[in-house]
């Protein structure tokens, strides 16, 4: 047999590659799923958070802004632990980005507060001094979409396995038992806020974009790991 493939270095090559290829998937496949499993305590974005996260890209706000914190020291250094790829397994997209004209944000929830991200927002450059970023204060009288967030965690809940309670379930009449849950969550953002509107539309049962987007940014980092609480 060796004989023969010595004569034939097309087949022996073929052979070779086969080889190697085959030790290559039993050592990398198994590795790949493991890294792909969600880290220890890592919950799903809650329903506010996933509007919040809608926002996060209807204003495309990936546009300057990635959340992927590669293992390099210059970004450790400035945004905390590089990523894992375990973090990702509830998000979907992935809103990982590849220009930085902003931050990197995938951390932010560890060391920004509502109250910067709402004067943040309102005005840049009054928390960053010489920002080019935007204003957004649309996001205060517009209405976040709480229901299309629902829907997608009962999505995302029935076809991918998304641990969510048995809280979250299909139709409206389940929707309607939830949302108090989410303006509560709602409240406790605007509580931290000192914009009267915004306020006084989630007392009034309505979330602006703002305290979507907000609980969304206040979730990026390892604020979403049970064990951290």
């Amino acid at each position: 047999m060796f004989h023969w493939l010595e004569k034939n270095p097309f087949f022996f090559a073929v052979g070779v590659f086969l080889v190697i290829a085959f030790a290559g998937i039993i050592e990398i496949l198994p590795n790949f799923a493991e890294a792909s499993r969600p880290v220890a305590g890592l919950r799903p974005f809650t329903v506010l958070e996933l509007a919040g996260k809608n926002v996060y890209m209807k204003d495309q706000c990936i546009a300057c802004h990635s959340q992927l914190i590669r293992p390099f020291k210059a970004e450790t250094d400035r945004y905390g632990q590089y990523s894992l790829s375990g973090e990702y397994a509830y998000d979907r997209p992935f809103l990982w980005g590849s220009k930085r004209t902003g931050p990197d944000l995938h951390r932010v929830g560890n060391y920004r507060t509502t109250d910067w991200h709402e004067n943040h927002m309102w005005e840049p450059s009054s928390v960053v001094p010489g920002s080019i970023m935007p204003a957004y204060k649309h996001q205060f009288t517009n209405i976040a979409d709480l229901e299309t967030a629902y829907a997608e965690a009962v999505t995302v809940k029935n076809v991918f396995k998304t641990p969510y309670g048995d809280d979250i379930q299909a139709g409206k009449a389940a929707w309607e038992a939830y949302k108090p849950k989410v303006l509560a969550e709602a409240q406790k953002i605007a509580a931290n806020m000192k914009n009267k509107d915004v306020k006084d539309a989630v007392a009034a049962g309505k979330v602006p974009e703002v305290v979507a987007l907000i609980a969304y940014l206040n979730s990026l980092g390892t604020s979403r790991y049970e064990a951290k609480k």
